[in-house]
């Protein structure tokens, strides 16, 4: 073997594991054990193992590398999805650039054009709750980079994408309150120019219609972040009839509902019932546990990657659409005892 130009596909078939065991033991994750890490870097260290996408940039016309925006990696649901991707790109000889919007619309577009400087031959994103304008996403396509785009999408661009099916996972949710009793359900939902925020909503009113409950539209309250949580919850907590249960759109705003409910003197789930949507880790740690629509997003992330590295492939194929079947998680949160 030419020691110059060893690969990360090198190390991983000398020591009989993953390309991706290799790359993370790289970069000192610490799911891997110190004694694999210390047989990657050794291995590294002795044939002078260096990445350099860069030098492969101007020698073969790509740089290996796909870049992802994600709207924060602290949530577990996108840093789950970054996951799948990493593991899914470095075993096909990629690396990935991680930059994140913060929810913010210029930092989504300094993002791309930070991934576009570094010249990633493909970018994944998840847009920001706050983008209305696209300009910069039909640049991306005027310059022919590869697009594709997981959980949060853009309508106005024709590209791959994958997605949860939002309004089933939603439809699921609810259900499974009006079958434990509930009638008076509010949606906490998301920002509407996103289009999961629609399709949750869709899901809430498919199941209040098939069960045919009275669809109010003052039950459908935009609230999914926890800030808000803290004054509509106990607005919404103080009418008559009072709510019996919340559909939320994510963890984090269940989670606090569910603390405000308990603040107040309120019983979960006698008094009151809660589902959120994602299934993340904080799902388990409240008390009690709460029922939720799990996302999987390290399949969405495995999907988004295999289908930007066959888009890198063959830019002329057709778009393909991914949609992954959610599932109902219950716990303590939606079941009384």
């Amino acid at each position: 073997m030419n020691k110059e130009n060893v690969t990360i596909k090198d190390i991983a078939r000398e020591l009989e594991i993953s390309p991706s065991t290799v790359s993370r033991a790289l970069k000192d994750h610490p799911d891997i054990s110190p004694e694999t890490k210390k047989l990657v870097n050794n291995l590294a260290d002795k044939w002078h193992y260096r990445p350099n996408p860069i030098a492969l940039s101007l020698k073969g016309g790509t740089s290996n590398t796909v870049g992802i925006v994600v709207p924060e990696i602290i949530h577990y649901f996108f840093s789950s999805v970054i996951s799948g991707i990493e593991d899914y790109s470095e075993a096909n000889g990629y690396n990935v650039m991680i930059c994140q919007s913060k929810e913010e619309y210029e930092k989504e577009v300094s993002s791309i054009q930070t991934l576009v400087n570094s010249r990633v031959d493909g970018i994944l994103i998840s847009m920001s709750k706050l983008t209305r304008n696209t300009e910069h996403f039909h640049q991306l396509r005027d310059k022919n980079i590869p697009i594709v785009f997981f959980d949060r999408i853009c309508e106005e661009i024709e590209s791959d994408i994958v997605v949860i099916d939002d309004a089933e996972g939603a439809y699921m949710a609810v259900k499974h309150l009006i079958l434990e009793g509930r009638k008076n359900i509010v949606h906490l939902s998301g920002p509407p120019n996103l289009r999961i925020a629609k399709d949750r909503t869709e899901g809430y009113i498919r199941a209040l219609n098939e069960f045919q409950l009275n669809v109010a539209e003052e039950n459908i309250v935009k609230c999914d972040q926890v800030e808000e949580a803290e004054w509509i919850v106990p607005s919404l907590l103080k009418r008559n009839p009072r709510p019996d249960a919340f559909f939320c759109v994510n963890d984090f705003t269940a989670a606090q509902t569910l603390n405000i409910v308990k603040s107040l003197g309120l019983s979960v789930p006698e008094d009151v019932a809660i589902v959120g949507f994602t299934n993340g880790q904080l799902s388990k740690l409240t008390d009690p546990g709460l029922s939720t629509i799990d996302q999987h997003g390290y399949e969405m992330g495995r999907e988004a990657a295999r289908l930007m590295l066959e888009r890198i492939k063959d830019n002329s194929r057709p778009f393909q659409k991914r949609v992954i079947k959610p599932d109902l998680v219950i716990r303590g949160s939606s079941v009384k005892k």
